[in-house]
């Protein structure tokens, strides 16, 4: 049983879902030292906008394996220091896609007919019906920035409104623009044309300021902005200079690029309505984006893969079924093959050979980074890290898939270069479990729950080897609970040996220079 910690609100239903597999606790409105306190021990981190998951709060958990927002962005999460670390972070991008689209086309409406400014003033006992004249949205030009899902659900209710659509998105095709009627052009065509222009797009340092004072003045005159998506997006200076000079008639804001957002600028305007962060504040959003991120949790935690994962790859789960199995393979492999090349490993080469080398190879190349680095790196290697892991090391992998080896359905083979030679393991998955099979040029055998060490004794291919090494082992006190023998080319063989205990270097460089042995090495399995 794992250990959650929720830190922001969340929706009973994700709540109950967690505490149905795991230990979930629920502390919200921590600092962060408070949290960095509250992460030590746990495995699962869910946070909402609120909560702040700085790098010290990441760094200060030992066994975190996925933090999870519950909601769109993961502005509020230090997704490079999580990667770093191998932590999977995952949001519920779908969960507020209506709400968000219903309330960017509320505060359109709300533009258009002066809804709040009516309501401020009947409420204090004015009847101001002439002064707060309106538009139809009728026939009006609305300019989309950003089609994506949000953007689509808000032409999609634009059309019912019998208006023209214009959009800027440099990611969508001819062909899906046509299908959605909508008319493309870029950021300062939809801003000439359009009587309303509502905001879609993603945060990023190319689209920070993406409504500026330059944009602003070439717009058409009288145009309304709305923005329901990320404050930074818009100067904010420059947008009430343009309401003020009536270049632009006003604008309708429900993000700010500091929040809490009391006494921004924008909130001074009669002709900006403004919200506080509500376009996800539905019941509806907020059940959805708990049972999303609930799912993620407990799916990482599981070891399957995350439906929204920020910062892993998405592998298929018919894939996973295929190659799930043969993961401790590919990381038994590479850990022994690592074991017997010692030194720094520079170049790895992995060939999955049956219907594994078919398929997605991104969770195989990640278990054998894994084994690589089990003796030389703390770090903890998952799917997020792994790539960036390797080449921190100085790893360098090449993969390839092939036709299976008989007798094996799917084998993988890991193979490390040097100077004296290649060093080849490979090892398969079968009903009992994992098995290596192959060592070098040798095929056999192994294991590895059978003994938590194995030697590896390289010999003249002779009567008597197996009783004279068997001896040694045995006046030094050392257990034999297996035993398998190879036969390899030029008289040589390989006899590998289960044992209770580590070899001492003096003890494998005195069975080394028992006669007819080349070599003595030793696995931990351990």
């Amino acid at each position: 049983m794992a250990r959650v910690l929720i830190a922001d609100t969340l929706a009973k239903e994700g709540i109950e879902m967690l505490s149905r597999v795991h230990d979930v606790e629920v502390r919200t409105g921590l600092t962060e030292d408070q949290l960095c306190e509250a992460v030590a021990d746990i495995d699962a981190l869910v946070v909402r906008s609120a909560t702040q998951v700085t790098a010290r709060v990441i760094d200060a958990a030992g066994h975190l394996e996925v933090i999870a927002r519950a909601g769109v962005g993961v502005d509020n999460i230090d997704v490079a220091a999580a990667t770093f670390r191998g932590i999977i972070v995952v949001n519920a991008p779908l969960a507020n896609t209506l709400s968000t689209a219903e309330h960017a086309f509320g505060l359109m409406l709300a533009l258009a007919r002066n809804l709040p400014q009516g309501h401020a003033s009947l409420q204090a006992g004015r009847w101001d019906r002439n002064k707060y004249m309106g538009i139809e949205l009728a026939g009006k030009t609305l300019g989309v920035v950003g089609l994506g899902r949000i953007g689509t659900e808000v032409a999609n209710r634009a059309r019912a409104f019998q208006m023209r659509i214009v959009a800027f998105d440099p990611y969508v095709s001819p062909e899906r623009a046509a299908a959605l009627g909508v008319e493309m052009m870029d950021l300062d065509g939809v801003l000439a044309e359009s009587d309303f222009v509502t905001l879609h797009a993603v945060l990023h340092e190319g689209t920070r300021n993406l409504i500026n004072a330059e944009r602003l003045a070439k717009a058409k005159k009288g145009i309304r902005i709305i923005n329901a998506a990320r404050g930074a997006l818009i100067d904010e200076q420059a947008l009430f200079d343009a309401v003020q000079s009536g270049q632009v008639a006003g604008a309708g804001i429900d993000v700010f690029s500091e929040e809490p957002a009391v006494g921004n600028i924008l909130t001074t305007s009669e002709k900006i309505v403004v919200t506080p962060h509500l376009a996800a504040s539905t019941i509806e959003a907020q059940d959805r984006a708990a049972i999303d991120v609930a799912e993620q949790v407990l799916d990482v935690l599981a070891g399957k893969s995350a439906r929204f994962a920020v910062n892993a790859p998405l592998v298929d789960p018919e894939a996973m079924a295929v190659i799930g199995p043969y993961l401790a393979a590919a990381e038994l492999a590479a850990s022994l093959a690592a074991q017997l090349a010692p030194g720094a490993v520079e170049r790895v080469r992995l060939e999955l050979l049956g219907e594994i080398g078919t398929r997605e190879m991104r969770p195989l190349r990640t278990a054998v980074i894994s084994g690589l680095l089990a003796r030389s790196s703390d770090a903890k290697v998952t799917a997020v890290n792994a790539d960036q892991l390797a080449e921190q090391h100085g790893i360098k992998i090449e993969h390839e898939g092939g036709p299976a080896r008989e007798p094996y359905a799917n084998l993988v083979v890991v193979q490390i270069p040097r100077p004296d030679g290649v060093r080849t393991v490979a090892a398969t998955h079968t009903p009992s479990g994992v098995r290596v099979v192959g060592i070098d040029d040798y095929t056999v055998d192994i294991v590895p729950g059978a003994a938590p060490y194995a030697l590896m004794v390289e010999n003249v291919d002779r009567p008597g080897m197996i009783g004279h090494v068997g001896s040694m082992l045995g006046e030094r006190g050392v257990n034999i609970s297996y035993m398998s023998v190879a036969s390899g080319s030029a008289d040589r063989a390989l006899m590998v040996l289960g044992v209770n205990r580590p070899m001492t270097t003096a003890e494998l460089a005195e069975l080394s220079a028992l006669d007819n042995v080349f070599s003595a090495r030793q696995i931990d399995f351990s």
